[in-house]
């Protein structure tokens, strides 16, 4: 008989790890900036450790997987292994870990623990419980299999020979190598039996083997005559035996007497050069394994997700007993199935979590979906159900569509929430839940801005108390003190002295007149235009006084409270487009002039950085979902009177990398076209760089008559008979404003589809007559939506409007550049939006438009600050009203956030609360804990 074929493992792991090499570069070539990751913890530092660690890390550089080994000192105990563990488990980097063996530890160290802690998944040397358990019960494809064992099977691949039937004989039962090879033997449909060092009749069960694997850590105890004539044999052994004549004194010998087996078998492994180099090869390719696995999981905009099923009732139920009847899917199950790593998930109980910018950045280039925004007609002071048109689609897109869809919405105050509003979270049966959790606290980002706000209050009132009651020497000591022995600037203050042009950074070095331009911010108390803030309607705040305790030394001043959205904080929140941005914005905040007309900052304030600090948890959008289980961004929640009225920059951008190229975001513009549109396209779309898609225009029977010339409609009272009645000419005749929108909306260059909010009043006849009216307008298409009474079932009309509407070109443009005279924008807008013939500047604004003209802020857009209840300036003028004079009685800046808003008519930023608030009906039951009572 021929000798035997040698299986050698130096040539078929080179074939191996040239194939897995290729593997890796079309990964990457696929997902830019991606890299299959493998770590290695090791304990301790035996040198036999630390070769083979150099061998799989050499083999890693070389196929292209980024490997980092992590070396713990022998000191380290069982607690620290672990939590290096947990650490590596959650890092979503690393796809392949493998704990070095042994553990070289001083302490006691329970090594079956220690590797059952490895996440089962990343456990590519396959010897957890959980893999070893789904191995031996043939879940091939379902687990990892130990290196070894998975290269001799690779080994015997190569031989041509079918495994299927033959009789397969395993010496050894090691968990490492012989336990798993006879499973995975019997698995690829061998015969086999295990021996060991206690087979009584060892010889005669070798001799019935067709293939042979020996791992008994004994030198040549396979004798060649006793292997079956043209068997394969595998030798898993490395043994140093005496050797005279090689410069160590000793050479390595496996399990099998080779010169003897050889000669019998058709083909065997050498050792050295057999099975070790394959078990390198092998745990290399099962991390690129592992790499794939993970990103079949996590493939951007390839979502796996589980819809919630509504039970309808009729009539609709309130909405928290709506929101209560379904169960909500745990909060971490909902970024799982969107694609969110656990990384980048901060959980806030069961049903809310704060998603990390990190996210973001992983998903910087994948392509974005398509941006919908939801607004409406000029509305009736009940709303005419923007937010839950909003919900009703995204659950239509997804829950029955089956698009990748998100929602972004703007997280709610708690003044209208308690006041007259009651919730914003939607309505009937298209909801985001837990409603209660929605409309309260949510995850604490108002109160992190009223904190943040009002430390920049006390920070100017303070400011002023100290200039005016101590000298230059005296403040310069306090603000620059000496801290052992040593005087140092700080980085903002070193920032003051840049934009002073001082660059000398030595304290001791500035001149008298150069300490005096430091410490005197000289802020004159007249043109403070910053103020405290608070989260609830408080009217009797609307305008105080401060400064009355004695210790003040007589310096106070009348102040006002603002409803915390209002705050300039909650706009840069919205705004800005990451922490680095969020932080440069609030240095930004002008808080006053001085005395010399130059504005005063934040940052000459020297709370930049505190303010950053507070804001860190508030930059990252929260995480919900609705009714139906669709996600849901709540995050931001600007007023669209005063500030832009749109959720945040932020939520949009990762919501958009998301859903992915063929999915859907969903947001939603406050108030009417006029006003949240029209500032989400100039102030939202001009700063986020990003570019809608379609606008969805809500209207409704109910506002359409009213702009018809229909009688007053009330909150709280009663609509009045011509509202419940069919009327098609009033009905006709207040389309005015649907059909102004509409243009409105078009002159941006989008798409507009209608969706027509149906009440239970509504006619047949009114409906159609509004399709209709809106198509002749130049809308996209024009549907009747239902979703309030049917979830998505209700908008499914809609949502496929807003897909085919999707498909069109979208010419998006800005309505003016940012470089025009700040009147002319103001014109603009007043002319081409509200259907103004002109503007008025009283004299106030003229002074305003001169200041900020000179202080370089006439570069900023426009953030008109009016009525949300007519297109022009008086909430009387229904309709679409033209030929007025629209007045502007003044105009503030937010530097900060980046925009002038001009104050059209008058307005408060601090809401009143009415004879009846929402809270008469808002309760806690004692013995559940649960919230009772309507929002």
């Amino acid at each position: 008989m021929a000798p035997a074929e040698i299986l050698s493992g130096k040539i078929v792991s080179a074939q191996v790890r040239e194939r897995l090499k290729n593997q890796v570069a079309e990964m990457k070539e696929k997902f830019p900036g991606f890299a299959p990751g493998l770590a290695i913890l090791q304990v301790g530092n035996r040198d036999d450790s630390n070769l083979y660690i150099s061998m799989k890390l050499k083999a890693a550089a070389e196929i292209g997987i980024s490997a980092n080994h992590i070396k713990l000192p022998n000191t380290a105990t069982e607690a620290e292994v672990l939590k290096c563990i947990t650490s590596l488990n959650a890092d979503p980097a690393v796809h392949g870990f493998i704990v070095q063996l042994p553990l070289d530890s001083d302490k006691p160290v329970n090594t079956e623990k220690i590797t059952n802690a490895v996440a089962p998944e990343k456990d590519v040397d396959g010897l957890s419980s959980i893999n070893a358990g789904k191995l031996s019960r043939g879940d091939l494809g379902d687990c990892f299999i130990p290196c070894t064992p998975k290269g001799c099977m690779e080994l015997i691949r190569q031989t041509g020979v079918k495994v299927a039937g033959k009789r397969a004989v395993v010496v050894g039962r090691s968990k490492i190598v012989g336990a798993p090879m006879h499973d995975l033997l019997l698995w690829n449909h061998a015969t086999v039996t295990t021996c060991h060092s206690k087979t009584s009749t060892l010889a005669e069960e070798v001799a019935q083997a067709d293939i042979l694997v020996v791992a008994a850590g004994k030198a040549e105890m396979v004798k060649g005559e006793w292997i079956k004539p043209g068997a394969i044999v595998i030798d898993c052994g490395i043994n140093h035996v005496p050797d005279s004549t090689k410069a160590s004194g000793k050479r390595v010998v496996g399990d099998v007497e080779y010169s003897t087996a050889k000669e019998k078998a058709s083909y065997i492994t050498p050792v050295p050069g057999g099975v070790g180099p394959m078990t390198v090869a092998m745990l290399m390719q099962s991390t690129v394994e592992s790499a794939q696995r993970f990103l079949e999981k996590f493939q951007p905009g390839k979502w796996n997700i589980q819809y919630n099923q509504l039970a309808l009732k009729m009539p609709v139920p309130s909405d928290i007993e709506i929101s209560r009847s379904c169960i909500p899917k745990h909060i971490d199950q909902v970024a799982r199935e969107i694609g969110l790593f656990p990384d980048e998930v901060e959980l806030y109980g069961q049903t809310k979590a704060k998603v990390h910018l990190s996210a973001l950045k992983r998903l910087k280039n994948q392509p974005d979906g398509k941006y919908v925004v939801v607004t409406g007609i000029t509305p009736t002071p009940l709303g005419e159900g923007k937010s839950t048109t909003t919900i009703g689609l995204v659950q239509a897109l997804g829950a029955h569509l089956h698009q990748n869809v998100f929602a972004c919405v703007r997280q709610p105050s708690q003044g209208p929430t308690f006041g007259i509003k009651g919730g914003a979270a939607g309505g009937g049966y298209s909801q985001v839940i837990p409603m209660e959790e929605f409309n309260l606290h949510l995850t604490g980002d108002i109160h992190a801005i009223t904190a943040a706000n009002n430390l920049v209050a006390a920070a100017v009132d303070a400011r002023i108390f100290h200039e005016l009651t101590q000298n230059d020497e005296a403040l310069y000591n306090r603000l620059v003190p000496s801290v052992n022995g040593v005087r140092k600037f700080s980085e903002i203050q070193i920032r003051r002295l840049q934009k002073l042009g001082i660059s000398k950074t030595d304290p001791t070095a500035l001149t008298k007149e150069e300490v005096n331009l430091f410490v005197r911010l000289d802020i004159d108390p007249a043109t403070i235009t910053w103020q405290r803030v608070l989260d609830t309607n408080d009217r009797f705040l609307r305008k105080i006084t401060i400064g009355q305790s004695v210790t003040e030394k007589g310096f106070s001043r009348t102040a006002q409270f603002d409803i915390t959205v209002s705050s300039e904080i909650m706009a840069v929140l919205a705004l800005s487009d990451g922490l680095d941005d969020m932080r440069n914005r609030l240095g930004r905040m002008v808080v006053a002039s001085s005395k010399r007309g130059e504005p005063v900052t934040t940052d000459d304030l020297g709370v930049t950085g505190a303010l950053a600090v507070l804001m860190k948890d508030a930059v990252k959008p929260n995480l919900m979902q609705t009714l139906e289980g669709t996600p849901v961004f709540v995050h931001a929640g600007p007023f669209a009177n005063i500030a832009h009225g749109n959720s945040s920059v932020l939520a949009d951008k990762i919501a958009l990398k998301l859903v992915g190229k063929e999915g859907f975001v969903v947001t939603e513009a406050g108030f009417g076209a006029d006003i949240g549109m029209e500032k989400f396209f100039n102030i939202k779309c001009r700063y986020s760089g990003l570019r809608p898609n379609v606008v969805v225009l809500v209207a409704t029977v109910r506002a359409l008559k009213m702009h018809g010339g229909g009688p007053v409609v009330t909150a709280g009272v009663p609509l009045p008979k011509e509202y419940m009645e069919e009327n098609l000419q009033l009905l006709a005749k207040g389309c005015s404003n649907l059909s102004k929108q509409i243009q409105n909306a078009r002159m941006f260059g989008v798409p507009v589809v209608v969706a027509v909010n149906v009440f239970k009043t509504d006619t047949k006849a009114e409906l159609a007559l509004v399709v209709q009216l809106a198509k002749e307008a130049g809308a996209f298409d024009a549907v009747e939506c239902t979703h309030w009474a049917e979830g998505g079932k209700g908008a499914l009309a809609l949502a496929e409007a807003v897909q085919r509407a999707s498909q069109t070109a979208s010419n998006f443009r800005f309505l003016y550049h940012v470089e025009l005279p700040v009147v002319d924008k103001i014109r603009l807008i007043a002319q081409q939006i509200y259907g103004a013939s002109d503007i008025e500047l009283l004299p106030e604004a003229q002074e305003k438009v001169t200041l900020y003209t000179k202080q370089g802020f006439g570069n900023l857009p426009i953030c008109m600050a009016k009525t949300h209840l007519s297109l022009s300036h008086d909430p009387e003028q229904k309709g679409a009203p033209t030929g007025f004079v629209l007045p502007i009685r003044d105009i503030r800046a937010s530097v900060g956030a980046g925009f002038l808003y001009p104050l059209v008519g008058t307005m408060s930023t601090m809401p009143g609360l009415p004879t009846r608030p929402c809270f008469y009906d808002i309760d806690l039951d004692p013995v559940s804990g649960e919230v009772k009572g309507l929002f």
